[in-house]
């Protein structure tokens, strides 16, 4: 029989200002190792550390913009597009325009904060 997920839990976020993550399946929420996926809506301004994760992060970006820094630059990624983050490649999450962003992010394995290894 199928799993009713009645609502998300609000999970703590990394940054300099605050972030809404709500995740609906996840270590957290739903006891799921394999996958996580959360909604995430960050204010204009927002950055979180660098990280070099153990898990790909497959996000689709909802509203707004999110801007992903890579080790050669970085790239915006407007609404309606999505971008993938590699498994073990260092990237940083940001929201530089004032409307911030919305976005829904998958991470394959589940995210953790053992597995995030974030900048110092």
């Amino acid at each position: 029989m199928p799993t009713l997920i009645p609502a998300a839990t609000r999970v703590a976020a990394a940054g300099n200002k605050p972030k809404l993550i709500d995740e609906y399946f996840g270590r957290v929420n739903s006891a799921h190792e394999h996958v996580s996926i959360a909604h995430m809506r960050s204010p204009g301004g927002w950055q979180e550390p660098g990280q070099k994760p153990e898990f790909e992060e497959f996000t689709v970006v909802l509203k707004g913009t999110l801007r992903v820094e890579h080790a050669a630059g970085f790239i915006d990624v407007a609404a309606g597009q999505a971008i993938v983050a590699h498994r073990g490649e260092w990237v940083r999450y940001s929201t530089p325009s004032p409307e911030g962003a919305e976005y829904i992010a998958v991470c394959l394995p589940a995210f953790s904060m053992a597995g995030v290894h974030r900048d110092a």
